[in-house]
């Protein structure tokens, strides 16, 4: 099984279940990192691990059988708990959060990295677009952008006569931009910051 396949699986897409099917008949044990930027104990943390594992076993993968996985929990050092896992070298790791993701980054060029709940992975620089990402990091956000332009449209439908819309976000953050352009392009103003 290829790389790419099995960051296929990994996330969940429609396409993995003939993966899943060929990497129960190759024997091949693949190893999985997840990093949990959340304290061993967290509850929030340890339901995120069982859908994952859960999700995994749907697909036909299971620790007993196909897979190893490998889990860091960094509650506050995520460097070094990124560090620590890369120097695993698995085939693929698995981690959310934007913090998570910037420390698994910074880390390595080359692993493959797979994501859940980044607020905006392109405006945060581990993607190049959300239809294409290229390099070696790719996911899931936890919304999407056009989500600014349906509040302007509600806002529009719910005061039509508004003619003139404030936005408060914190301009040092790059995780609101995305949705800042969407409501830009919804109001039809480029000159907000």
């Amino acid at each position: 099984m290829r790389r790419r396949d099995f960051i296929t699986l990994v996330g969940g897409s429609a396409a993995a279940w003939p993966l899943a099917a060929r990497a129960q008949q190759s024997g091949q044990m693949r190893r999985i990192g997840v990093l949990m930027p959340f304290a061993r104990d967290n509850s929030e943390g340890q339901a995120r691990i069982t859908a994952f594992v859960q999700g995994l076993q749907k697909l036909g993968c299971s620790e007993d059988r196909n897979l190893q996985i490998e889990y860091r929990w960094a509650s506050g050092d995520l460097q070094k708990a990124a560090a620590e896992l890369v120097a695993l070298s698995p085939d693929v790791i698995f981690t959310s959060t934007t913090q998570a993701v910037a420390a698994l980054q910074q880390a390595t060029r080359s692993l493959p990295i797979v994501f859940a709940q980044v607020s905006d992975p392109v405006s945060g620089g581990f993607v190049a677009s959300l239809a294409k990402p290229g390099g070696n990091v790719t996911g899931f956000t936890n919304y999407d952008y056009g989500m600014g332009a349906k509040w302007v449209e509600l806002l529009k439908e719910i005061a039509p006569y508004v003619t003139h819309v404030g936005v408060i976000r914190d301009p040092t953050l790059t995780a609101s931009l995305g949705a800042l352009g969407a409501i830009q392009s919804a109001h039809g103003r480029s000159d907000w910051r």
